[in-house]
């Protein structure tokens, strides 16, 4: 039997990490530098343990063996065999992440054996004067990148973006980037923990030591355009599918609902991510209701066509994603 799935948050602490996956979203954790929460995945040692219903503590790849297809759509599970494609988080920066990027699938297979990494940001939560990195703030060539870099000031070439709640940005392979201290997000990504990092603020951890660069690497990898086109533009209707980006790893709509949504995935060779970033609900599909609240997330498997989404009293929004 395939139902709603939900399973226990994989915490990571960081030295940018803060206690808002804690106090905020109600992660379960005592520790306040807690910088990741790992919603659902199947990288490596970090394999998501189911949380509810008669699969609780199976590990999302043996569940995957076990109904291939059924869960994760004929056409995924072709490509990804049993691992998950996705990769989901909740992050909380105290501080400013490293500036970084992430390789494209061409350059990560040929180096790492692994898929590259295209990402999304949706932001769930923002103080006062947070930041995002996104890019560079001009075109940029290799040689003027390099002499920056060198002299410590690669900032200055970098673009910064203001946020607030609600807003939400598409990270292509090769693009420079960088959380900034104070920002709560919601990530969605390729499933890659190949990250090139090329400037950590001269930041040192408890034992004096500064983390490890990649500045060689990311070379290779880097897309040295100004362009703009990284922030994602879309309606905030409610009670209706409003797209935030289809693209070729993924596809991500909000859902604002304040009653009762009936959501038909007919066709749709794909299971479904539901990540809830505010209020809550509950998501009903024959024979099996579950509820889902603020940082939650949920898996819907390809066999279940079709779910009702209800939630009453003050509304629920929802991120929407599949392949």
């Amino acid at each position: 039997m395939l139902y709603p799935l939900k399973f226990h948050p994989i915490l990571k602490e960081k030295i940018w990490g803060g206690n808002k996956l804690k106090t905020v979203l109600n992660k379960p954790t005592k520790e306040n530098n807690i910088g990741e929460s790992w919603e659902i995945s199947t990288v490596n040692d970090d394999i998501s343990i189911i949380s509810n219903g008669i699969h609780a503590g199976k590990k999302l790849d043996d569940l995957i063996k076990e109904y291939s297809a059924q869960l994760l759509g004929k056409k995924v599970y072709q490509e990804f065999g049993n691992q998950f494609p996705l990769l989901i988080k909740f992050i909380d920066a105290r501080e400013d992440l490293s500036v970084q990027l992430h390789p494209d699938d061409v350059l990560a297979k040929e180096r790492h054996n692994s898929f590259g990494k295209t990402e999304m940001w949706y932001v769930v939560q923002a103080d006062v004067d947070a930041k995002l990195i996104v890019g560079f703030n001009k075109d940029t060539t290799k040689e003027e990148y390099e002499t920056f870099l060198k002299k410590g000031k690669v900032t200055e070439l970098l673009n910064f973006e203001n946020i607030s709640k609600g807003d939400s940005y598409f990270i292509k392979a090769g693009r420079i980037h960088a959380i900034g201290g104070g920002s709560l997000i919601a990530e969605i990504q390729q499933t890659s923990d190949i990250t090139y990092r090329v400037y950590d603020w001269d930041r040192k951890d408890s034992e004096g030591n500064e983390r490890e660069l990649h500045t060689d690497l990311a070379l290779d990898a880097l897309n040295f355009k100004g362009d703009r086109s990284f922030k994602l533009e879309y309606n905030k209707d409610k009670n209706k599918i409003n797209n935030l980006i289809s693209g070729t790893y993924f596809t991500t709509s909000t859902i604002e609902i304040d009653n009762i949504l009936k959501r038909d995935y007919k066709g749709l060779d794909s299971f479904k991510i539901l990540m809830c970033v505010e209020g809550s609900g509950t998501i009903n599909t024959v024979g099996y209701s579950e509820n889902i609240s603020f940082g939650e997330t949920m898996l819907i498997p390809r066999a279940i066509e079709n779910i009702s989404i209800e939630s009453s009293n003050n509304g629920m929004k929802l991120l929407e994603v599949y392949i």
